[in-house]
């Protein structure tokens, strides 16, 4: 599956595109009160079918007749996305994670509804039919493949994107000759950290350079007043900053992944877990984007031919000596940087050791 994002023209045409997203909005909350209230009368959870075939009697009712503005199979999705939601919450109490259940959404903050009978002849040229409604879209490159699942997309400036999920043909990864290396995730103003200095990756620091405009426009923000034109001005501004700094980021995780791709046939990373290193160190991890990094790579390898080997996360790569294979388990904690091996006296820098001794088990773990 290869999923393409399409940016619309603005446009009056626009305007069809907020009031089925208003329908879709209504259409959610209703499906929630509805859930809620049939938990507290039977304490069962309600069926996703049975859901489906009240709705479809509701749209038959002069009340719900706006509802048919919105693709049926696009109010259909909207009860797959709860049913989702509510098998989460359920499994994640029996895991006894901290959970809430689906809740009620703001009009402005519901951006998205999904539809997977597309159809065929959808687009031509630059122009895309989109519920019976024919839109203009910033055409950079061809569709390839069958339409499976069409997703409109308002984002918080209020431009409307068009996600579409194609299918193609699996691509064959073959095997080429070529330099391979490993790397480890750095904090000091290196996202990668391979075994040799020359062959660092610095990541620019995004988010911080824009930190002092996002904090002017976030003061200003606060001094509107609520539901006032000015407010929505400065609440524009403030996203416009926002999506600066993400597409920036997105550009440079791009033109990384590609020259790496091209320089290196077998790349070798640590299966990281991002969430709970963002609870500890906050906004750094968050300003490299790394996991986006990793799914842009894994997308960008094939088209080069090159290997990505993710090694398990609990591997002690920086616990090992790359010289002996000694573990010094008092070594664990980040703020030590450097240290010695009991062993063999060999003297490790915590980051490029554990690079190395990411490379040697990715080999390890693809020639098994």
């Amino acid at each position: 599956m290869k999923t393409y994002k399409l940016k619309l023209y603005n446009s009056k045409k626009n305007k069809k595109l907020q009031h089925q997203l208003w329908v879709a909005c209504k259409i959610y909350n209703h499906c929630i009160a509805l859930h809620k209230r049939y938990w507290k009368l039977y304490h069962k959870s309600l069926n996703k079918f049975k859901l489906q075939k009240h709705l479809t009697k509701l749209k038959r009712l002069e009340k719900y007749a706006y509802w048919t503005d919105l693709p049926s199979h696009a109010i259909q999705d909207i009860t797959d996305r709860i049913d989702k939601g509510y098998k989460l919450f359920w499994g994640n109490l029996k895991r006894k994670k901290k959970t809430a259940p689906p809740k009620f959404r703001a009009w402005r903050k519901y951006r998205s509804f999904s539809y997977n009978m597309v159809g065929k002849g959808i687009i031509k040229g630059n122009t895309i039919k989109i519920a019976k409604n024919k839109y203009k879209f910033f055409k950079s490159r061809e569709i390839e493949g069958k339409i499976k699942v069409l997703t409109v997309k308002r984002d918080a400036c209020g431009d409307f994107y068009v996600y579409l999920v194609c299918e193609t043909p699996e691509v064959n990864i073959k095997p080429r000759l070529g330099k391979s290396i490993g790397f480890d995730f750095g904090f000091k103003g290196k996202m990668l950290i391979a075994p040799n200095k020359k062959d660092d990756m610095i990541a620019p620091s995004f988010f911080k350079e824009k930190q002092k405009a996002i904090a002017k426009a976030n003061r200003n923000l606060s001094t509107k007043r609520l539901r006032s034109n000015n407010r929505h001005k400065a609440q524009l501004a403030l996203a416009m900053l926002h999506r600066k700094v993400t597409n920036q980021r997105n550009a440079y995780h791009w033109r990384l992944a590609r020259g790496l791709c091209k320089k290196y046939a077998i790349i070798c990373f640590e299966d990281l877990n991002m969430k709970q290193m963002q609870k500890k160190h906050g906004k750094k991890v968050m300003d490299y984007g790394f996991s986006e990094f990793l799914n842009i790579l894994e997308y960008v390898a094939p088209q080069f031919n090159t290997k990505i080997v993710k090694i398990d996360r609990f591997y002690p790569s920086s616990q090992l000596c790359n010289k002996c294979g000694y573990q010094n388990p008092e070594v664990k904690g980040l703020s030590i940087r450097e240290w010695t091996c009991p062993s063999c006296g060999h003297h490790c820098d915590r980051d490029r050791n554990a690079a190395q001794n990411i490379l040697d088990e990715g080999l390890r773990v693809l020639s098994a």
